[in-house]
């Protein structure tokens, strides 16, 4: 095993957030949220009524993070039912069709377009969620507090142009620059609020490390060679009124639905997007599936890492129940470790996905996530000597 010699002083991580040990934010929705969710859409309890029973098992969520020593405090995700469209909804110009499958049995998710010209709403979308969050932790806990909220790239890739309006957007350039202005306005909010970590989740940019996927989006019209280039454009965009004391980071997922996934790291792991990825994005932190060789085949990648980002691995499965071997997790980090090393700080574990990314939740027990995450502990203590 390798671990930082005896004595070693402890030091910053390149960023702080995230933590050596962590989570990307979603999981499984309590009984009692499933429960009032059904009565809501039966129209047999109020939103606000709906609301309270979210805050009541949120805070018993954010108590148990503080208990298991969690230092990433989301709020599970409990308020939404997908873990992009709850967000996007609620920009002006989207426009979220229910997809019959998806009303009967929830395998197809419902359909986003844009018919109209995007503005960020009237009102934040996640500051009263992210308030909520600081009444329930010490004060000294606040910048722990991890806000996720969908990568803006998730308003374009699945439908690509046939789902924008050209009435709205003749030009794409223009729409592009219209979605960032609205997420820059809620990341302005969320750090006026006291927000200073916040995280995007996009399946996008992982999407072209598939070869299937990749193919999809040619024959959509997409340059494979400019969409990501576009992406990072579009992201560094999003967050570029961010101050320098707000963490951002990003997570990149390959389909979280139910323990499915929905598309495969090629042969080449993340190598065909690692430069752009690592070198053109804007962000602190790169939460990253590593579990198995369907989400990134080796480490290879992380050599475009620069020394001012940290990259959280997400060596342990949050789609399966099975504990994973300390060990093998432990030498999978000296493998990465042959690219970034140990002494520099750059790296961390966690799962490599949410528990829930979807209301449905994966094929798992709420004490399964907890096991999971004592294992990560586990294993950052026995690598860096982190609590």
């Amino acid at each position: 095993m390798s671990a930082l010699p005896a004595g070693t002083p402890p030091q910053k991580l390149a960023c702080d957030p995230p933590f050596r040990h962590g989570h990307v934010g979603s999981f499984l929705r309590p009984k009692a949220v499933h429960d009032a969710r059904a009565a809501f859409a039966k129209g047999d309890i109020t939103a606000a009524e709906l609301r309270s029973v979210e805050d009541a098992e949120i805070k018993t969520h954010v108590q148990q993070l503080l208990d298991h020593g969690i230092r990433d405090i989301t709020d599970g995700e409990f308020r939404r039912e997908y873990f992009h469209l709850d967000f996007l909804k609620h920009l002006e110009g989207v426009t979220i069709t229910k997809n019959t499958l998806e009303q009967k049995e929830g395998r197809v998710p419902p359909t986003l377009s844009v018919t109209g010209k995007i503005r960020h709403p009237k009102d934040s979308i996640e500051v009263r969620n992210f308030e909520y969050l600081k009444s329930l932790v010490p004060a000294d806990k606040h910048g722990q507090i991890k806000i996720t909220i969908p990568s803006p790239t998730m308003c374009h890739f699945r439908g690509g142009r046939a789902a924008i309006s050209t009435e709205a957007y003749p030009d794409l350039e223009d729409f592009f620059s219209d979605l960032a202005a609205a997420y820059r306005h809620e990341i302005d909010a969320l750090y006026a609020a006291g927000c200073r970590y916040v995280q995007l989740d996009d399946t996008n940019l992982a999407y072209l490390t598939d070869d299937a996927m990749r193919r999809g989006a040619q024959e959509r019209g997409e340059d494979l060679d400019k969409l990501p280039h576009d992406y990072a454009r579009l992201i560094n965009a999003s967050l570029a009124s961010k101050p320098r004391d707000m963490c951002a980071a990003i997570h990149l997922c390959k389909g979280n639905f139910r323990s499915q996934f929905f598309a495969q790291g090629s042969e080449q792991g993340y190598n065909p997007i690692a430069q752009v990825l690592f070198q053109n994005l804007n962000v602190d932190a790169f939460f990253l599936e590593w579990e198995n060789e369907r989400s990134g085949k080796d480490f290879s990648a992380l050599r475009h890492l620069p020394d001012t980002k940290t990259v959280v691995l997400g060596l342990v499965s949050s789609k399966l129940a099975q504990l994973e071997d300390k060990q093998t997790l432990i030498d999978k980090i000296n493998d990465a470790a042959q690219f970034v090393p140990l002494g520099t700080r750059q790296l961390a574990i966690s799962p490599q996905c949410g528990f829930s990314s979807t209301v449905h939740g994966n094929e798992i027990t709420h004490d399964d996530q907890f096991r999971k995450l004592a294992l990560c502990a586990d294993v950052a203590e026995a690598v860096w000597g982190a609590k």
